[in-house]
């Protein structure tokens, strides 16, 4: 067969289901072979980069890759920053581009770079096909890599030339192996560690999510009542109503949650990744007692130095803890200061809950309707901005995977196509983005492929007319920010255009049901409001006051 059919029933055995991006000229052979695939779709994107968040949501949201796909050159250059997002974030993702003949390669040559060489950096591994016969151990490789702990981009390399060669080779069937699980022993002396401690508390990261390990870890909390705070990627990996959930913690400023690892004498960390949040911030002096249980050994750094390591499957791991629960006695831990962190950061959940005024409308009220509208299975994307900080504070879940922030990689752009692949795999929940006005204009263009798939999602623009979280953080430091801000559309007039529904709600109490409408529309809907970003330092300002005594 040809080597592109070849890739593609390679592509197919390994149960890929979703090829997101944008042919070139490079891509032909492959394209041509992808047609005929019965079980693989191709979804054309208006930018390579919006083909690459919608693989990686899939991937998050999966934890099985999806194709992100772009030709050689500037379709591969367009593709690389929502790669490098999926890969810090730990989304598994194939990236599948194109390249010119094998016979120009080592010569100055029409848009030939060195694709594999700048992906690097931003993929677990980067190959060239060079040989046609390797295709299925390549392919077999890749998604392999991209699946297995820490999960994130493989990119294969594909030349015109070599996709159009005959092979007599077949896929490789895939073959799965149970992830390694922690050593009896090193088990028993960190919950000897946790049994011993007078104020622990959890620490759950990404980790918690990718594995779906949440139900072990509810049943750990059910039974010893140990609270649980979670990173921004790690939401819903317990319930927020219950009464060991205190929340989110990342906002790099002292907050209810932060008190709460302050009063703690052991902190257990669940599947915790450094890019998000790093120890500094939560333990400055490096003197926490750290049970670290991931699928991989801990990350080098001064400030988080675990004595206790406990290293294999997570889910496996909180299993094996949930039997040592059960054997052992009574548990004499001090929960107090839990209670409190919960209640005080309760309180602040809910004081805008209220608020009717017109004009801007205040942040923590906005997330509050979204909550109360939002069914527990219904997923919110955050786009990256001062909203993203509201979201990650305000925002809680009921259940792992309903709130994908971008917090590794962190870039912009991210909502609005991630949004369009949620609404293909769950076409019948609530998918609800949430973009300020800079980060939806960097991808606004998927709106024409939102409505030419008729996807059922919404997306919640902030309006404020500037790039608000730079703003923030510059008047943070400096008490003032320098010019940031910038013109938009008429929103009405720009929805109407790509066939999208449109909604503008200029007054707080008219959100809830403009809110529900739009998520109960056929096709995309576009809400936008005017946000109150005076919150933002009113915000900083109660964080630095934040106090409590244990």
């Amino acid at each position: 067969m040809k080597a592109s059919d070849l890739f593609v029933q390679c592509l197919e055995e390994e149960g890929i289901e979703y090829i997101f991006g944008v042919p070139g000229e490079e891509n032909a052979d492959f394209m041509m072979s992808l047609e005929k695939s019965e079980k693989i779709k191709f979804i054309l994107c208006r930018h390579e980069q919006g083909a690459a968040f919608m693989a990686e949501v899939y991937g998050r949201l999966t934890g099985t890759p999806a194709g992100c796909l772009g030709t050689l050159g500037p379709g591969a250059t367009n593709l690389i920053t929502g790669v490098a997002d999926a890969n810090m974030d730990r989304a598994p993702m194939l990236v599948l581009t194109g390249q010119g003949s094998s016979e120009r390669l080592h010569k100055e040559s029409h848009q030939v770079m060195d694709v594999v060489a700048m992906f690097e950096p931003v993929t677990k591994w980067s190959q060239q096909v060079v040989n046609e016969h390797t295709i299925p151990e390549i392919i077999r490789k890749a998604v392999r890599l991209a699946r297995s702990e820490k999960p994130g981009a493989v990119l294969i390399e594909l030349p015109e030339d070599i996709a159009s060669r005959e092979t007599d080779k077949q896929p490789m069937t895939p073959i799965r192996y149970r992830r390694p699980v922690v050593d009896d022993k090193a088990l028993d002396r960190a919950w000897e560690v946790i049994k011993s401690a007078k104020r622990p508390v959890i620490l759950a990261g990404n980790g918690c999510i990718r594995r779906r390990a949440s139900k072990q870890l509810r049943q750990f909390c059910d039974t010893t009542g140990i609270g649980v705070i979670s990173t921004f990627m790690a939401k819903g990996c317990v319930d927020m109503d219950a009464d060991y959930c205190l929340y989110t913690i990342g906002l790099q400023a002292k907050d209810y949650t932060y008190l709460a690892i302050e009063a703690a004498d052991v902190i257990i960390t669940l599947g915790f990744d450094m890019v998000e949040y790093h120890p500094r911030l939560w333990n400055p002096n490096g003197d926490k007692t750290i049970v670290h249980a991931d699928f991989l050994p801990a990350e080098i750094d001064e400030n988080y130095h675990p004595e206790y390591e406990i290293v294999g499957d997570l889910a496996h791991t909180l299993w094996m803890l949930n039997e040592r629960v059960t054997e052992g006695g009574a548990l004499a831990w001090d929960l107090s200061y839990q209670a409190k962190a919960r209640s005080d950061m309760s309180a602040e959940l809910s004081e805008y809950k209220d608020d009717t005024g017109p004009g801007p409308i205040k942040p923590q009220k906005v997330l509050w309707d979204t909550r109360q509208v939002m069914d527990a299975d219904g997923v919110l994307m955050s786009d990256v901005g001062a909203h993203k900080m509201w979201i990650a504070r305000h925002y809680q879940c009921h259940e792992p995977n309903t709130c994908l922030i971008p917090n590794g990689f962190c870039s912009m752009g991210f909502a609005l196509p991630g949004a369009i692949a949620a609404s293909l795999l769950y076409p019948d929940k609530h998918i609800l983005s949430i973009c300020g006005d800079a980060g939806f204009l960097m991808n606004v263009q998927e709106m024409e492929t939102a409505r030419r798939l008729n996807c059922n999602m919404t997306v919640m623009v902030w309006e404020d007319h500037m790039y608000g979280l730079i703003a923030w953080k510059q008047t943070g430091q400096f008490g003032r920010h320098t010019d940031l801000s910038f013109g938009n559309p008429d929103w009405m007039q720009l929805a109407q255009a790509f066939g999208w529904n449109g909604h503008f709600v200029n007054e707080a109490e008219a959100l809830k049901p403009t809110l529900a409408t739009a998520l109960s529309e056929q096709g995309p809907s576009l809400v936008v409001l005017p946000i109150d970003y005076r919150e933002n330092d009113l915000l900083s300002q109660r964080m630095g006051e934040i106090e409590f005594t244990i």
